[in-house]
């Protein structure tokens, strides 16, 4: 047992005293905090604000089948607002300022930046409606913004907003555009959890000028965001689309797709966080068409979050809270050098073939696999670049011959003959025909009270000659046997006059029938079911449809969803998140005999018809039919006629591999178009060894 001596009782003392004397300090200090000064502190807790601030994900990229990269990001630079350092509204002078500055700059620069008020201002200083944006004067004039009467001038209208927004000291011009700011803004709904986007991509020389002379534009920020990319924007544009900023019938769309998603009631809070944290802002880019609106849920990614605290003193804390993630990967069905090749071969033949003055050739091509409905290529002429889209915006939108127009799954043609090798397979199947059955052709054929012709006086022919000369008599006779009922049962199996069900918005088309007929109040004759047997009357088919038609005689009547999507994949190619399965969407009730026969006639269409010569180079035997409808149209008070030209194809002829549709408008027939598919045959058959595989889903790309 240690022994207590004088020395250590003095030290215990001693220590004792001391924290005594701390428990009293501490004690003191708590009694301040708590009870004399307790207001103030709890007050100057409260006065700490945090904001919570969307960080917009990169967007998933767009891949082709072989991992080659359609559609990426890149970053860059985007001017914005931050509202926890934006001068307060109430101090408009201030505000104003630091706009007309920005506005300066810009101008100076010769950048654009986020103008979107529907109000102009003309060369006189006189204010304006610009045409065809009667929505946004609406919401200019709405009593949420100016509250002005409907029947309210441009003048009003400026007038207004001069008041509104303190712009007097101003000219009639710069204060045009920093109401433009405000309208922005509030349309926008600019606040803490959405800053305003002034201009987008920015060059680095005025992020330059921005950043050194920050004094002068207190509240405006620089962000590192990201923007589409395309390594190639002439690409399959139609196809890919386009992104951009939300408009408000898109934002109201989705905002209220999130509150049907929110009124269920059986949501944990969390998964109704998460349905939060997933709605779209106003400010917000989103998929416009093609395959960026179609995946719009897959590309557009997590977005982030960033918090700001700013306490009493105003010292701001300003940190990434929750990381943002990338979209997915988009992986479609496209062959990237194919599709280069079809869309070089149908310009360069249309740029070849002339029309009518008034009526301009255009066109597209369907490229599908024929063992599954994966679309290969498919091309529209005249066409964009992705790169430059908004830059060219308002000269592609007038430009008459409609480049942004997607003709192969949004146009419908009367496909002429192309409609034969289905009447055929319609005839042998129902028996009114065999492989020997002939009729002769003395180029007219009379029915009832009517007489129809056909371009020569063939003699007498069976179905597989009918089909290499494109005889109309021949199929006016398997018409006039079969009647429209039985056509169009056949016409159906083949997908014919229906949308084929790609990912893509897509035309529906017409198949001709009474019922069609009747329902537009028109009447249906005896006769026309002639006139459709040869493609004419009303059916009416998009370039999908036909290719589609194609491969399924190809394939021997398996008809297949055709899809563009073929799988997608996380950004780092980890997971496989979806997967298209190819998906049959009818088969056809046609013997292979009969098919073998139908293929046989098409076969004779390369070999000895009228496209022999364009497929006298092809290494491999295919199958086709070509066709041809007439057009008409009033140009300056004339009736002015021209020709579509249509081949249908696929090949290698003994195991199918392609089926191709081509459509040229304004030509002179039908085999004019053929030299299209040869040159994709050529393409593709001489290119099979070297190929590489398609790229492997969860395998991270070289």
């Amino acid at each position: 047992m240690r022994k207590i001596t004088p020395k250590n009782r003095t030290r215990t003392v001693i220590l004792s005293v001391l924290a005594g004397l701390i428990a009293l300090i501490y004690l003191g200090d708590l009694f301040s905090v708590q009870i004399v000064h307790g207001n103030e502190y709890r007050e100057k807790m409260r006065s700490v604000t945090e904001y919570t601030v969307p960080v917009a994900a990169a967007r998933g990229d767009i891949l082709d089948r072989n991992g080659n990269v359609l559609v990426t990001e890149r970053q860059g630079f985007s001017v914005v607002f931050d509202y926890t350092r934006f001068t307060d509204n109430t101090d408009r002078a201030a505000r104003n300022e630091i706009i007309s500055r920005l506005i300066l700059l810009f101008d100076g620069h010769e950048q654009e930046w986020n103008d979107a008020m529907p109000l102009e201002i003309d060369a006189a200083g006189t204010p304006f409606f610009p045409d065809d944006r009667e929505n946004e004067i609406r919401y200019l004039k709405s009593k949420d913004l100016l509250n002005m009467n409907d029947y309210a001038t441009a003048q009003n209208c400026f007038d207004a907003a001069v008041e509104k927004y303190e712009l007097e000291k101003f000219d009639a011009r710069m204060a045009r555009d920093i109401a433009s700011v405000y309208y922005s803004m509030f349309k926008t709904q600019f606040s803490a959890a959405a800053p305003y986007t002034f201009a987008a991509d920015v060059p680095i020389e005025l992020v330059a000028v921005i950043k050194e002379n920050n004094f002068d534009y207190t509240g405006v920020d620089v962000q590192v965001v990201t923007y589409r990319e395309y390594p190639d924007g002439t690409v399959a544009p139609h196809l890919l689309g386009v992104v951009g900023g939300m408009n408000e019938n898109e934002y109201a769309a989705k905002t209220a797709e999130t509150a049907e998603k929110l009124a269920d009631e059986t949501l944990t809070d969390e998964e109704k966080k998460q349905i939060k944290k997933s709605a779209y802002a106003m400010n917000d880019t989103i998929g416009k068409t093609g395959v960026e609106a179609a995946m719009e849920s897959y590309l557009r990614g997590t977005a982030g979050e960033r918090t700001i605290r700013i306490d009493a003193d105003g010292v701001t804390e300003d940190f990434l809270s929750l990381t943002p993630q990338t979209g997915d990967t988009v992986i479609t069905t496209l062959d990237k050098d194919l599709q280069k090749v079809a869309q070089k071969a149908l310009r360069s033949r249309i740029i070849e073939l002339t029309g009518p003055a008034g009526l301009e050739a255009a066109g597209a091509v369907v490229v599908l696999d024929t063992t599954n409905g994966d679309v290969l290529a498919a091309a529209s002429y005249p066409s964009y670049d992705l790169s430059t889209y908004y830059d060219d915006y308002n000269d592609l939108a007038a430009d008459p011959a409609a480049p942004l127009w997607n003709r192969t799954l949004q146009s419908t043609y009367a496909p002429g003959s192309t409609m034969k090798p289905v009447m055929a397979l319609a005839g042998l199947q129902e028996g009114v025909i065999d492989k020997n059955t002939v009729f002769y052709c003395s180029s007219k054929f009379e029915y009832m009270d009517h007489t129809f012709g056909c371009l020569s006086a063939h003699g007498y022919l069976n179905v597989e000659n009918a089909l290499k000369y494109s005889c109309n008599i021949f199929f006016y006779n398997v018409a006039d046997k079969l009647g429209i009922n039985r056509m169009n049962k056949y016409s159906a199996m083949f997908g014919l006059g229906s949308k084929t069900g790609i990912e893509l918005g897509e035309a529906a088309g017409v198949l001709a029938s009474p019922a069609h007929r009747n329902a537009r109040g028109l009447t249906w004759y005896s006769g026309d079911a002639i006139q459709a047997a040869i493609g004419q009357s009303d059916n009416l088919f998009t370039p999908m449809q036909l290719a589609n038609y194609a491969a399924t005689i190809a394939n021997g009547g398996t008809r297949w969803v055709p899809h563009i999507i073929k799988s997608v994949c996380t950004s780092d190619f980890s997971k496989t998140v979806f997967e298209t399965q190819p998906e049959v969407a009818a088969t056809a009730d046609v013997s292979k005999e009969n098919f073998d026969i139908v293929r046989e006639g098409m076969l004779l269409v390369t070999t000895e018809g009228t496209v022999r010569g364009a497929f006298a180079e092809v290494p491999e035997k295919c199958a086709g039919k070509t066709g041809t409808s007439q057009v008409k149209k009033i140009i300056d008070g004339d009736l002015v006629k021209g020709n579509n030209g249509f081949f249908i194809s696929y090949g290698p002829y003994e195991s199918p591999e392609l089926a191709i549709a081509v459509v040229v408008e304004n030509v002179d027939s039908g085999s004019a178009t053929a030299d299209v598919a040869a040159e994709i045959y050529k393409y593709w058959f001489n290119r099979t060894d070297s190929v590489p595989p398609a790229q492997a889903v969860g395998v991270v790309l070289e």
